[in-house]
């Protein structure tokens, strides 16, 4: 449905949703709520067990609450981008998954969830404050642990969760395509070694320590420098025979319409399609409530009078709105 919410007539239609409305969601810049007469104050003096969730790029306050921002500029400022590029290159700007829909829309589904379940218990509702800078450092929070005990080189592409170890990171095959590596753990790292034939006292030394040593790090880049020669001998597809059963932790870096086709994927139904477009499945999986298939988008505004009518909201209120042209 549609609404004008700068006509009073507008707003009262949101007020009477949000008295029997278990969460409200709202994206606006802090303050412009308030100013439109829905801010959390006026829904909760409707419906004190209401959820307000409100999702902003910086948060409800402090310096730049009211400054524009996107995906990069939050991760930027988490500390979290400098971390993501080669070793001793610049950071590399990733797809805005992180900030976006990480860090904001998933911390915001998680926090409705528990302050519902939380309303449900005490009666009473709440504000959650989710910000995508917010959601962005608590992805960092085993790296700032890590940092805290001498554990973390904070340079970007050093650490080696960030490419700086010959055991994790993505190497171009002769085809010109790539594979991931990530052999961390000693046993998986003892079979990627076995796979390519380098079974030997100085690549079982430099794997994965109990806790980091500079002497390991500094053997990291001459064994990447190997390993990027000798996986350029084979294509993407032969490397993946090569390891293909194994517990070595190496798979191919595949693109969308790749990823669609892989055989786990198809087995897991793990894509849809809608319309003809094809898209990733409802996930999680719930063994008893199982999502429903995906519906394509409505028309904007299409389903006002139906969604009115199913929430009881006042037929003189509608009118009213109508009238004033408040509904889309």
């Amino acid at each position: 449905m549609t609404l004008d919410l700068k006509q009073p007539a507008g707003r009262d239609v949101i007020l009477a949703m949000a008295a029997q409305a278990d969460v409200l969601v709202e994206g606006f810049r802090p303050g412009v709520a308030e100013r439109l007469g829905i801010g959390p104050d006026a829904c909760l003096a409707r419906n004190s067990r209401l959820v307000y969730a409100r999702m902003t790029g910086w948060g409800q306050a402090g310096p730049l609450a009211q400054s524009a921002g996107h995906d990069l500029n939050y991760i930027g400022l988490a500390g979290l981008l400098h971390q993501i590029g080669p070793t001793g290159g610049k950071p590399v700007v990733p797809l805005n998954v992180i900030g976006d829909f990480g860090g904001g829309g998933l911390l915001l589904a998680f926090g409705v969830v528990c302050a519902v379940l939380e309303a449900r218990r005490s009666g009473r509702g709440q504000v959650v404050d989710a910000a995508m800078l917010d959601g962005a450092l608590s992805f960092m929070a085993m790296f700032f642990g890590y940092r805290a005990v001498g554990q973390f080189s904070d340079r970007t592409g050093a650490h080696l969760l960030g490419g700086g170890a010959h055991y994790y990171d993505v190497y171009e095959t002769r085809d010109g395509r790539h594979l991931a590596v990530a052999a961390i753990e000693p046993q998986f790292y003892r079979a990627f070694l076995e796979r390519l034939g380098l079974l030997d006292a100085r690549w079982l030394s430099a794997g994965y320590p109990a806790h980091g040593t500079e002497i390991i790090e500094q053997q990291w880049p001459a064994l990447k420098a190997e390993l990027a020669v000798i996986f350029r001998t084979k294509t993407r597809d032969e490397w993946c025979q090569v390891f293909a059963g194994s517990d070595a932790c190496v798979t191919p870096v595949l693109t969308l319409a790749e990823a669609a086709q892989h055989p786990h994927n198809t087995a897991r139904q793990a894509f849809v399609t809608l319309d003809g477009v094809e898209q990733n499945a409802p996930a999680p999986r719930f063994s008893r409530t199982a999502a429903e298939q995906p519906r394509p988008p409505r028309q904007t505004g299409i389903d006002t009078n139906s969604v009115l009518a199913g929430w009881g909201v006042d037929p003189e209120l509608v009118a009213r709105a109508r009238d004033c042209r408040a509904l889309g």
